[in-house]
């Protein structure tokens, strides 16, 4: 298959994991009390309200072309922590909502696999085996606990104060974060990632 049909295949599936990943953020936190992110408009489906081109679209492309794990990010979520029914708790919720939304699109994609059954190599054979492939890897890199991704938002829920001020610290960092996560961290995780990324998928897949 060529580069160009590969792409053809996945960026559509990318836009479907980045839109209601996002989305389900946004709605999470309108039913626990804060209207920020549906009254910007993120309850929403519509891609556009959602991407941002290299993060989105590029840079999870590429890595998938290349045989790696795709991971990728889109326009955070405005979310008022003060609004939020239970707080701390509340906002690792709001965080969570996100990469399980990616495991169970993982999950649906492996179960219409199993269930259509389409021929070997086929387009919809490809179509849902991304499906698998993309939505583990935003579940599994989305929970690594690192500020400003969502695991970063459940560990926060439970840890020691200082280290709650450290996570606070990075996370002004803003996108020097996701740089640092990128070019720093990961490749230093990367081998538990893709141990992890492949597990899951040949789990929902075999």
């Amino acid at each position: 298959m060529s580069s160009v049909h590969t792409l053809i295949l996945v960026l559509p599936m990318i836009l479907i994991a980045i839109s209601v990943h996002e989305m389900m953020h946004a709605l999470v936190a309108y039913w626990l009390g804060d209207n920020t992110a549906y009254e910007g408009g993120r309850v929403s489906l519509n891609p556009l309200r959602h991407i941002d081109p290299i993060l989105t679209v590029l840079l999870p492309a590429m890595l998938l072309l290349a045989g790696q794990p795709a991971f990728g990010a889109a326009r955070p979520v405005m979310v008022n922590v003060r609004r939020i029914r239970g707080g701390e708790y509340g906002w690792a919720l709001v965080a969570v909502a996100g990469p399980l939304t990616n495991l169970v699109l993982a999950g649906l994609s492996g179960l219409l696999l199993h269930t259509l059954a389409p021929a070997v190599y086929s387009d919809l054979f490809y179509f849902l085996y991304y499906g698998v492939a993309i939505n583990v890897g935003f579940f599994v890199f989305n929970l690594i606990p690192w500020p400003p991704l969502d695991g970063s938002r459940l560990l926060y829920a439970f840890a020691p104060r200082p280290l709650q001020e450290l996570m606070e610290q990075i996370e002004r960092w803003g996108i020097i974060g996701l740089i640092i996560i990128l070019l720093v961290v990961y490749p230093l995780i990367s081998p538990l990632i893709t141990h992890l990324t492949s597990v899951l998928t040949q789990h929902l897949l075999f």
